[in-house]
């Protein structure tokens, strides 16, 4: 939980001071450098300060503030989701809830034929998932498919692989 920051002069032949992060507040990208907001033990709030992750000794810290801020970050998105049209319950049609009823992903019990496709657009990984003897079609976390159907998985990422040959390599390098 510590992260090295010099206050010391090199001239005085003193050892850097080490300060302890007591929290993680925030992250940025600044010119392509990810940096953290630190709060710093025994310190005031003023004295936070932004840190690039490459001067940082406190990969647990740093761990679960990502975590957390996933976890936010889906929840947002969740609610945005679902915040988009209030509609009271009495005016709900019947197909609406019959909707809400409606299973998806390994919950409707079938098999996965394949995965069409991958996006990371709203958060996590997610694959769009080919059922067998149907033409429906549903996303699912992909940390699921990896548990459940792990071949199906790795053959879609094996028909995204590209081999170079070795001969074609020293060419290139013989160029």
């Amino acid at each position: 939980m510590t992260s090295k920051k010099t206050s010391a002069s090199p001239e005085s032949g003193e050892a850097p001071e080490e300060y302890v992060v007591e929290k993680i507040i925030d992250c940025r990208i600044k010119n392509g450098v990810k940096e953290y907001l630190l709060k710093w033990i025994g310190y005031d709030d003023k004295d936070n300060t932004w840190e690039p992750e490459s001067n940082l000794d406190c990969p647990s810290l740093i761990k679960t503030f990502e975590a957390d801020r996933a976890v936010k970050e889906a929840e947002k998105n969740k609610k945005r989701k679902t915040s988009g049209t209030l509609i009271s319950d009495t005016k709900l049609s019947k197909k609406n809830k019959s909707d809400d009823k409606k299973l998806h992903g390994f919950d409707r019990g079938l098999q996965p034929e394949k995965i069409i496709g991958a996006t990371n657009s709203s958060g996590p990984l997610l694959f769009l998932m080919k059922w067998v003897g149907t033409d429906e079609a549903d996303l699912v976390p992909a940390t699921q498919a990896n548990v459940k159907c792990p071949q199906v998985v790795i053959k879609f990422y094996e028909e995204r692989l590209s081999w170079t040959s070795p001969n074609a390599v020293t060419d290139i390098a013989d160029k």
